[in-house]
């Protein structure tokens, strides 16, 4: 992009994050609300079955594998139809997945409610890219904020999801949480309607039939490796320390209620940030924002491991949050600096694809790292992933790697 091309090109790339940014925040309630009532909804599924109630955050399981399997198909089918109607088609999988899990719950069948949970996970990596697209249009220096502005609407995401199942959870009563289901679903069809404001141009004709460098190759770049380690980084230890949190506190002998509040107050902290990190990006850099995320993951880990009582639990979950969106958020505009426009969709898969790849296994082995090692280990996992990140980039500063140098 000239720099005589980015003021013009910046309308349209803030007009895009805008929208953007409204659809993270009804389109990505959808995590929330499964997340929030997948397991207790599972668990309700087991009870009337008769089934092993051991079995019930397999749906929420089930989410994040189907962000991880959907992510490298969802990167590639939007190449191909444009990243609008990728979008709006992933808004109607999401509205699919949530009607079906209504359905599910209803007839109270727990192998659909599953697959239900699956469909609306894959959908989510449509929504994970909305991240990418409000870049795909912005200049250099506007392209950090643009990516900031979507992520921040994860604020209102984790509004509007809780509130969605606070005010329908019993429409179908006495049959828990079909109606927050049902919810979500009418939330998709206000989502298609946000979407179709989007305009992203298709690349032209001539750039799209470049077949760009081999994927091997530019994932074998000093800015790809030291981007996508910092997001996966980023990304899965705050999985593995989030989901064991709750658990650790009951445990402790802490309320339900305290554990809930802790994780509302860890996903204020997770995208409150976003409305001034793309601002710190841009003024002290890249690298040195996803550092500062690093050393506030490690102050989580550090607070964790002081204490048991509400304050620690609570501390070291807004810890972990910031330290999250600082080194997911940093990353993420790291990654496309790794890329020329025509290699943009299979970068962002692989990219996407290793991040939840490893945030399903960080999940899904939470509970037994808790049960079999101890809330104490858990956290000390954080300090040699902390390690390795710092390390990396400082290799990353010290070559002098200048941002877009692929282009």
């Amino acid at each position: 992009m000239n720099a005589s091309d980015s003021h013009v090109d910046d309308r349209l790339a803030r007009r895009n994050a805008l929208v953007l940014a409204v659809a993270q925040a009804i389109g990505g309630s959808a995590a929330p609300i499964v997340i929030g009532t997948g397991g207790l909804a599972g668990d309700y599924l087991l009870g009337l079955a008769g089934l092993p109630r051991s079995y019930a955050t397999v749906p929420v399981t089930m989410f994040v594998l189907g962000t991880a399997a959907a992510s490298i198909p969802a990167n590639l089918l939007m190449k191909r139809i444009g990243r609008r109607a990728g979008f709006m088609l992933g808004a109607f999988a999401s509205g699919l997945g949530s009607l079906l899990a209504c359905w599910a719950l209803v007839v109270g069948s727990f192998p659909v409610f599953v697959l239900a949970t699956g469909l609306a996970g894959a959908a989510a990596a449509f929504v994970q890219a909305y991240r990418y697209a409000a870049a795909d249009t912005a200049s250099d220096d506007f392209r950090p904020r643009a990516i900031s502005w979507v992520m921040a609407g994860g604020v209102m995401a984790g509004v509007v999801g809780p509130q969605t199942v606070i005010w329908t959870k019993d429409l179908f009563s006495p049959i828990l949480f079909a109606g927050a289901f049902l919810g979500a679903a009418m939330l998709q069809v206000v989502n298609l309607a946000v979407l179709a404001f989007v305009r992203i141009p298709q690349l032209p004709a001539a750039v799209a039939a470049r077949a760009g460098r081999p994927l091997g190759e530019i994932m074998r770049s000093r800015t790809f490796v030291v981007a996508a380690l910092c997001g996966v980084a980023s990304y899965a230890m705050m999985s593995l320390v989030m989901t064991a949190t709750p658990l650790a506190m009951v445990a402790c002998g802490l309320s339900q209620t305290e554990a809930a509040l802790g994780i509302q107050w860890h996903v204020i902290a997770m995208f409150g940030p976003s409305f001034f990190t793309g601002t710190l990006l841009t003024r002290f850099g890249k690298p040195a924002v996803v550092a500062a995320g690093m050393a506030l993951l490690a102050a989580a880990g550090v607070t964790a491991l002081s204490g048991l009582s509400v304050a620690h639990f609570w501390t070291a979950l807004v810890l972990l949050g910031v330290g999250w969106n600082f080194g997911f958020v940093g990353a993420t505009a790291m990654v496309t600096d790794s890329y020329r426009p025509e290699e943009r969709a299979k970068v962002q898969a692989a990219n996407e694809f290793l991040i939840f790849a490893t945030v399903a296994l960080a999940s899904f082995s939470s509970g037994k790292l808790l049960t079999l090692a101890g809330w104490d280990t858990i956290n000390m996992m954080i300090f040699p992933v902390v390690a390795l990140c710092v390390a990396l980039l400082a290799w990353f500063v010290t070559a002098g790697v200048r941002p877009r140098a692929a282009v």
